[in-house]
């Protein structure tokens, strides 16, 4: 009896091995995909209109495909913003918006939009994203909560939806989306340093890519 249940046991832990490992495999082939993708569109990664933290003439860029109502971009956010910190000479992040969960991600980013407008985009970035799993839960969403805790932030209400009013956040929207089919992203956040791909979901690596890019620079210098 004992062998039989050592026999089953083994054989589930076998199987479960090969499929991670085939999990591993294709994830790994989707990434090296999205990488050659991105590498003949990298002329649609920055556009005008995309929002820009850290210095304009930065010789490193990050660009990320962020989605606000997205938790692995809120988990990420933090370790951006240390990047950012440790070289704010060097390095700019540049988002693109990605309305991936629908209500929600467009109300995040006409929120951000419109603070943006007002010069208020950094410190109603950092309350949307505080405040997420309140007005962003994906088991009972409350978009309308956001608004509340962005004019905690300073957001003028009665200028934002004005402004959202105007179909401006909306032409913004179809753009990036345009894009990133074109680019090829599936996921947020995606990330991207001087056009290069992360290709692990890892904020070590996106440091370690950052680091390797502004050395890069100071030496060209």
């Amino acid at each position: 009896m004992t062998r039989r249940v050592t026999a089953v046991i083994l054989t589930a832990v076998v199987a479960v091995a090969a499929f991670a490992a085939a999990v591993f495999l294709y994830q790994r082939h989707e990434r090296q995909q999205m990488a050659e993708q991105a590498a003949a569109q990298l002329s649609v990664m920055v556009r005008e209109h995309s929002p820009v933290m850290g210095r304009i003439d930065a010789p490193v860029t990050i660009v990320e495909f962020f989605d606000p109502a997205c938790e692995a971009c809120r988990a990420f956010y933090p370790y951006v913003k240390q990047i950012l910190a440790a070289y704010p000479r060097e390095v700019r992040l540049v988002i693109r918006y990605v309305p991936f969960h629908r209500e929600p991600s467009v109300a995040g980013v006409q929120i951000l939009e419109a603070a943006r407008r007002q010069q208020r985009f950094e410190p109603v970035m950092e309350a949307l994203m505080q405040s997420q799993p309140v007005w962003a839960s994906h088991g009972s969403p409350a978009p309308e909560r956001a608004w509340e805790f962005a004019r905690a932030a300073g957001l003028d209400l009665e200028q934002a939806r004005a402004y959202v009013a105007t179909g401006a956040v909306d032409k913004l929207l179809e753009q990036d989306v345009a894009d990133l089919k074109a680019v090829g992203v599936r996921a947020t956040p995606t990330f991207f340093v001087n056009g290069k791909p992360l290709l692990e979901p890892d904020p070590r690596i996106l440091l370690q890519m950052v680091k390797s890019e502004a050395e890069r620079a100071r030496v060209a210098r």
